[in-house]
């Protein structure tokens, strides 16, 4: 990789070291990492597999963060036996929040409206019960997953709102439920504007950055392989949209994410 400036600590606050792309080179995405500041990653399951896999992944690495649940996208094979061994791997100390959770209408012909409220609704509950943080998949589903996140109270326990993609109204209505705004590498693409506009109006202090690796890579990297280490350019592109420095968008960004799922501060550093 080409050298850079010495950066500040960045959080991955969302990444899939536990998939395939992944799961057997998981040291030298590491150290890629590594190389470009990114310290602390959370690594987010969707279903058994990757949820196993997150769980073996932060038993093995200090930096490497659990948060587990059941996505809407996988709701055919969710039933009584996984909801029991879910339950179990979320009651687990590493383990740092719920997710990702939420709601999908992309793609729902196997996945029905009302049985993926169900299921969020359960999540949601759970998260409120164990006193976990959340973290929220949303695409195309905002009106409906605001109502149900605004139903739960979701600010007494906290989450995020994933690789976020709406408007700055949207933005605004999330967060005044208390909830953090995530940007991926979607800010580093011309055409979405939208995004753009959502990063410019997100404080600082309620933002957090993202891979969602191996998917949505961030310029200059687009059309390869996403990883955690390319979260050092979606800082870049969300310092270049808010016209900040970039060290500051790391700094803040990495606090805010130790907050919410470490329960550390500034000074726990």
């Amino acid at each position: 990789m080409a050298k850079h400036k010495p950066w500040r600590k960045v959080y991955d606050s969302h990444t899939h070291l536990n998939d395939t792309p992944f799961f057997d080179d998981v040291p030298a995405f590491i150290a890629r990492a590594n190389h470009y500041g990114v310290v602390e990653m959370n690594i987010v399951g969707s279903n058994r597999l990757l949820n196993d896999r997150a769980v073996e992944l932060g038993h093995c690495y200090p930096n490497l963060h659990p948060v587990i649940g059941w996505h809407p996208e996988d709701l055919a094979t969710f039933n009584v036996e996984e909801e029991a061994h879910l339950l179990t791997q979320l009651r687990d100390p590493l383990v740092v929040g719920v997710g990702e959770i939420g709601l999908d209408y992309y793609n729902d012909e196997h996945s029905p409206h009302k049985l993926q409220w169900a299921l969020f609704e359960k999540q949601l509950a759970w998260a409120r019960q164990l006193h976990l943080p959340v973290s929220i998949h949303c695409r195309d589903a905002l009106a409906d997953a605001y109502a149900i996140l605004k139903d739960a109270h979701v600010a007494e326990f906290g989450g995020v709102m994933h690789s976020f993609n709406g408007s700055p109204a949207w933005a605004e209505k999330f967060m005044d439920l208390g909830m953090a705004i995530s940007f991926s590498g979607v800010a580093s693409f011309k055409n979405a504007t939208d995004v753009h506009a959502a990063v410019q109006a997100v404080p600082l202090e309620r933002m957090m950055v993202e891979t969602d690796a191996p998917y949505l890579t961030p310029k200059p990297f687009r059309g390869k392989q996403n990883e955690p280490a390319f979260t050092k350019f979606v800082v870049d592109a969300v310092a270049e949209l808010k016209q900040v420095d970039a060290e500051k968008v790391a700094y803040q960004t990495y606090h805010n994410a130790r907050s919410l799922f470490l329960k550390k501060d500034e000074q726990d550093d």
